[in-house]
């Protein structure tokens, strides 16, 4: 993350995202496929010795050796691509725009229900015996089982996460550098999924 400086003054934190040059490996159609879709492939590998031979064949259809990271896009119409046509930044997103960002998130081990579903637990009085437990889980006789859904103590993150209607403050296609306003999950050189949103935001 970093911050840049809005040409009123004012400071805006950002992330930096590094999102090409991405090559398309495959064009799938509703014909041959049953929908339309784009495969691409990020960062390509210098030695593709750590790749099967199918998909050592696969890449060199597209002109590569083989790439670190493969993804899968659904387009309107995919007759508009080529195979191996490097995609620009600046073609598929305009500054002001608004995007979803995917990511895993950071693993944090187990936690307790507090850390890991934001509960406020108990009093901190003196004589309370009811401090960071998560409480009533389910009723004794009927069903008599602990719902499924229930939030409980585990695994921590480590998980899918999206989040949506991100704005897109600069674009620097020379560099394949997308600039997006607010944090995005994952840790730092994490991988993470930028897509046209879903779900607009209401702008008032």
């Amino acid at each position: 993350m970093s911050s840049l400086f809005s040409p009123e003054g004012e400071q805006v934190p950002v992330t930096v995202l590094q999102v090409g040059p991405c090559v398309v490996t495959q064009i799938k159609t509703r014909d041959t496929d049953g929908y339309d879709a784009l495969q691409v492939g990020f960062l390509e590998k210098q030695s593709p010795s750590r790749i099967n031979k199918a998909l050592q064949g696969h890449f060199q259809k597209a002109g590569g050796q083989g790439y670190e990271c493969v993804g899968e896009f659904g387009v309107e119409d995919p007759s508009t691509y080529a195979l191996g046509q490097a995609l620009n930044i600046d073609d598929v997103f305009k500054v002001g725009d608004l995007v979803d960002v995917s990511g895993i998130s950071k693993g944090k081990g187990f936690a307790g229900v507090i850390k890991r579903w934001g509960f406020s637990g108990g009093r901190k009085t003196h004589g309370s015996m009811f401090h960071r437990a998560p409480g009533s889980v389910g009723a004794s006789a009927t069903p008599s089982k602990v719902i499924k859904g229930r939030k409980l103590p585990g695994h921590c993150g480590d998980r899918r996460v999206t989040v949506r209607n991100l704005q897109v403050i600069d674009i620097r296609p020379e560099q394949g550098l997308l600039v997006v306003k607010g944090a995005v999950p994952g840790s730092r050189f994490g991988r993470v999924e930028v897509r046209k949103p879903r779900i607009r935001r209401k702008r008032h």
